[in-house]
């Protein structure tokens, strides 16, 4: 058998007792001076955190503010000047779903501070319209079934008003290219292509071929489906007059 071990005395035991209850009782009275010592965080600028007095046109609006130097550009715009428009989805500068024109370049807004817009010129989805006017871009967008669930339809728009912009004339293959760094995760790339083209089109004075082909390819099927039901409205009455004989 093993060896039986000491018995703590009843002494030693009220003693250790004693100790733990007093460690306990001064816990309290320690996290009182800490909060003391620690007051609450503001929500609009964290303590400590080192701001920058910042310039800057936003969609045509001029704007004054202070920002903390850890924002990012979306955050400002998002959080700080309410254009919602701009979406964060892998917030690492990979999907492109924030892309803003920063002096008439796609940037992905995620990826730049806001105190590196200091100065510059910022036009995101927002500022495409002319109040209830859409811009013919977002016009064929919506015109080609571009949008699919949407989320990425504000960068892709944007990146797309650059390749305009830069080129009015763009082709298939430069649109392409400069869409490249948009991504959709519901596959819609042939018909945002298709609605920039369109869009290039309708700037230039051409009717886009693809509306063209479109528009010959709808009113076949309608001219068919037309005559489908003709032919079935005719086998149904001769197949009811054959019931009433």
């Amino acid at each position: 058998m093993s060896k039986r071990k000491r018995d703590i005395s009843r002494r030693q035991f009220l003693e250790g007792t004693g100790a733990v209850l007093a460690v306990a009782s001064a816990g309290p009275a320690l996290k009182v001076d800490l909060s003391a010592a620690n007051p609450p965080v503001s929500d609009d600028v964290a303590s400590g955190v080192p701001t920058t007095a910042i310039r800057l046109v936003v969609n045509g609006t001029g704007h004054r503010l202070d920002v903390e130097d850890r924002w990012t550009l979306a955050e400002l715009l998002r959080d700080h000047l309410g254009l919602t428009g701009t979406k964060i989805g892998c917030d690492r500068g990979e999907c492109g779903a924030c892309t803003v024109l920063l002096d008439g370049k796609p940037v992905y807004s995620c990826s730049n501070l806001a105190v590196w817009a200091d100065g510059r010129e910022i036009q995101t989805v927002e500022g495409l319209a002319h109040g209830e006017q859409l811009d013919p871009l977002q016009q064929a967008f919506v015109e080609h079934d571009g949008p699919q669930c949407g989320f990425c339809t504000s960068g892709q728009l944007m990146s797309a008003k650059a390749v305009l912009n830069a080129n009015p004339h763009a082709t298939r293959e430069q649109v392409r290219a400069g869409m490249t760094g948009n991504i959709c995760r519901c596959s819609n790339y042939n018909r945002y292509v298709e609605a920039v083209l369109a869009a290039a089109a309708t700037k230039n004075g051409a009717a886009p071929k693809s509306n063209s082909r479109r528009s010959t390819a709808a009113a076949k099927s309608s001219a068919e489906i037309r005559a489908t039901n003709g032919r079935r409205s005719t086998a149904d009455s001769t197949i009811g007059a054959g019931g009433a004989r």
